[in-house]
């Protein structure tokens, strides 16, 4: 057996948001970047209508880069330094980058394979073998938003095959977040960037990861009595929806019979598959992966000026959003706890914030 010289902590894997990563066109010679903090080129980043895995704009390879140095440098610099039990033993913090665009089953995948190659190279690490790392090598994964849904997707998928040690979650929309319904539906959102353009709302609502962040939960969705209380149900969002999908499909898609049965199609497809990964996520339990409440800790923002509901009305014939001021509460401070709940992070609401394996009070809850 080797000697054990210190007890080391685990190699730690960053998982960040949607939008968190940079995306770069691998067709042009030199990487051109066509999503980064200085260059946010919604048409070259559009998918295409026929096959989402794919760009609209053809010929094309985008592909995931680096992870946004000034949201996340700062952290993994900050666990590099503070982990290490002395300067010259040094603890390894990777970035996962990974295409923000794709449904999320498509980036639990590729963690899987990189937490893999973290584990092997880790192992090559003299210290950490001479710590026995290789008699149960595991990692620490910490996923900020989007990045958490996809960890504990990946959790689902692998069970207790996963060799990971400890979670931790940052503002993650375990159950979903409204800001995802006024991208689709508007453009503008406190999600990924503010600006409002006609060609960033029709690559948000053709990009498959957003629907995996729509509410899953019910309070806070008011419709009225003929329309559907779930937002999966394409009977709950406005016609628009689909004309700019049928528009989008006329000018970039091949041809077909019918355009707009093609569009309801996509947008069906595009809502179930996201429905069916949340259901998922919330039938996961710490136990179905080895773990247990002392190994993930939830990280929930509250006390900051939220979305936390939305209108869904009739108007005639036609299926709208009834967008108020009043939909943006904190309520933090209130001595009722149902309103209390009535807050979160400016991003994420609590309601949507809170894992369900966490009703029974399993992992480690912290306010921030």
């Amino acid at each position: 057996m080797a000697k054990k010289i210190l007890k080391l902590v685990d190699p730690v894997i960053i998982i960040p948001g949607i939008t968190g990563t940079c995306l770069h066109d691998e067709y042009d010679v030199g990487h051109e970047p066509v999503w980064s903090l200085l260059s946010k080129k919604f048409d070259r980043i559009a998918l295409h209508p026929n096959d989402t895995r794919y760009e609209a704009q053809e010929p094309a390879r985008v592909r995931s880069g680096q992870i946004f140095d000034v949201a996340y440098k700062e952290l993994i610099e900050e666990l590099r330094y503070n982990l290490k039990e002395t300067e010259d033993l040094e603890i390894p913090v990777y970035p996962f980058g990974y295409d923000w665009r794709m449904p999320l089953e498509k980036a639990e995948a590729e963690l899987d394979v990189f937490i893999e190659e973290v584990i092997e190279r880790t192992k090559l690490m003299r210290h950490y073998h001479e710590n026995g790392y290789d008699e149960e090598a595991k990692v620490n994964l910490i996923g900020h938003s989007m990045g958490g849904l996809i960890i504990t997707g990946y959790l689902a998928n692998k069970g207790l095959k996963a060799p990971i040690n400890k979670v931790v979650t940052l503002a993650t929309p375990f159950k979903g977040s409204f800001e995802a319904v006024m991208k689709i539906a508007t453009g503008t959102a406190d999600l990924g960037s503010a600006s409002s353009k006609s060609r960033e709302r029709e690559a948000a609502r053709l990009t498959p990861a957003l629907y995996y962040l729509l509410p899953m939960f019910k309070n806070g969705i008011n419709s009225d009595a003929e329309i559907p209380d779930s937002l999966f149900d394409t009977g709950a969002w406005q016609p628009t929806i689909i004309d700019s999908i049928s528009e989008f499909i006329r000018l970039k898609g091949l041809p077909v019979d019918d355009v707009k049965m093609k569009a309801s199609d996509i947008f069906r497809t595009l809502l179930s598959k996201a429905e069916s990964h949340g259901k998922k996520v919330n039938s996961f339990n710490l136990a179905d992966a080895g773990l247990d409440e002392k190994r993930w800790m939830a990280i929930v923002g509250v006390n900051s000026k939220t979305r936390v509901k939305i209108n869904i009305v009739k108007k005639g014939d036609y299926v709208d959003l009834n967008i108020q001021s009043g939909d943006r509460e904190n309520l933090w401070e209130d001595n009722d706890p149902a309103q209390k709940r009535q807050t979160g992070d400016g991003t994420v609401p609590f309601e949507g914030a809170i894992p369900s394996f966490s009703e029974g009070g399993e992992p480690d809850l912290r306010y921030t």
